[in-house]
């Protein structure tokens, strides 16, 4: 089997692939392949030529990914919904007590929360910050 064949069946099957993933790297690796793949046409003894196109369009393309969505996109770029959070008023559920966490509810869902004064059941909070899992509010 001839270096192009492999390089095109190697392209195709990462495009599809990536089809199953929507990360974008293993389309820019794929198009790299096909890249490759014309290399070999053209300079088929040339293993090294070959992988140096793979290499650098792929790098290019993974580099260039985000200024293009950004682009694309307006410049807000992807906004995390969770991001969002902050600012956003909650009810206290379960008591936050001074050194431990409580449970506040922020539109539909439920948050554990920390503060830095104690807060009662039913209070009415604001979130000043969010943690991975923690959000950490302040009384109203």
């Amino acid at each position: 089997m001839s270096a192009w064949t492999i390089w095109l069946i190697v392209g195709i099957v990462l495009i599809i692939a990536e089809m199953t993933t929507f990360t974008f790297y293993l389309l820019w690796l794929g198009i790299g392949a096909l890249v490759a793949a014309v290399v070999a046409l053209v300079f088929p003894d040339n293993w090294l030529l070959q992988i140096l196109a793979l290499s650098i369009v792929a790098i290019c393309l993974t580099y260039f990914t985000k200024p293009l969505t950004k682009r694309m996109h307006g410049q807000k770029g992807f906004q995390d919904a969770i991001e969002d959070l902050v600012g956003k008023p909650g009810e206290v559920l379960e008591a936050i007590e001074f050194g431990s966490m409580g449970i506040v509810r922020i539109g539909t869902e439920t948050w554990s929360a920390t503060a830095d004064v104690p807060i009662a059941v039913g209070q009415r909070v604001i979130v000043e910050r969010r943690g991975t899992t923690i959000v950490h509010v302040r009384i109203v």
